[in-house]
């Protein structure tokens, strides 16, 4: 698995320093974070079904499972594949069964993943959602960790809205105090996630 970080500087912290005088004192006091990226996007795109509603550390260790099972993560290696085989590496049937179609889809040539790049951000949402399985927080991780699309806080992830809520103090979180935070932050979502998701697990 090809792995990098993030890519950001002195532009994305100075913007949300002057954003937003919370998060930049929290930026201030953690430092620059270095967040892996997975630039394959089917390999990105397969990480983020298998971390569905579980744990980083479950998500990472299905991953190598799978990595072991199938040696190299490609489309035609994972539709030649069963769910069945997919599943013993830890992942529930319903997510073996989803991978297993988004990869026959994509081997069908249903779908290029290669184009997802030249797309918006919500079109590209559009086009993953498509796949039965994955819905708008899965394809938003892969813009995020995949595409590094800078303008990405996402309301499906509970550890940014965790994150949030710790770094205002607030003991709960409404859709539209998030939104008023996501604009802030706007247009350098992405870090600003990066940072919440450390806050959350600080």
């Amino acid at each position: 698995m090809e792995s990098s970080f993030f890519q950001y500087g002195d532009v994305e912290i100075n913007g949300l320093i002057q954003a937003d005088a919370v998060l930049g004192e929290a930026i201030g006091h953690i430092g620059k974070i270095e967040r892996a990226v997975m630039p394959d996007l089917f390999e990105a795109l397969i990480y983020a079904v298998i971390g569905q509603v579980i744990s980083v550390k479950a998500a990472r260790s299905a991953w190598i499972r799978l990595q072991n099972v199938l040696d190299v993560i490609t489309p035609a290696d994972v539709a030649a594949s069963t769910p069945d085989m997919i599943q013993t590496c830890g992942i529930t049937m319903k997510k073996a069964q989803c991978i297993h179609r988004i990869a026959q889809r994509i081997t069908n040539h249903e779908i290029e993943l290669d184009d997802l790049r030249l797309l918006p951000d919500e079109i590209v949402i559009e086009r993953l959602t498509s796949f039965e399985g994955i819905g708008r927080w899965t394809a938003e991780m892969l813009l995020l960790h995949s595409l590094q699309r800078p303008d990405i806080v996402s309301w499906g992830d509970i550890a940014i809205r965790r994150g949030m809520m710790k770094l205002y103090g607030m003991d709960s979180l409404s859709k539209k105090q998030f939104d008023y935070y996501k604009q802030r932050y706007s247009p350098f979502g992405s870090v600003a996630s990066i940072y919440l998701w450390e806050i959350s697990n600080g």
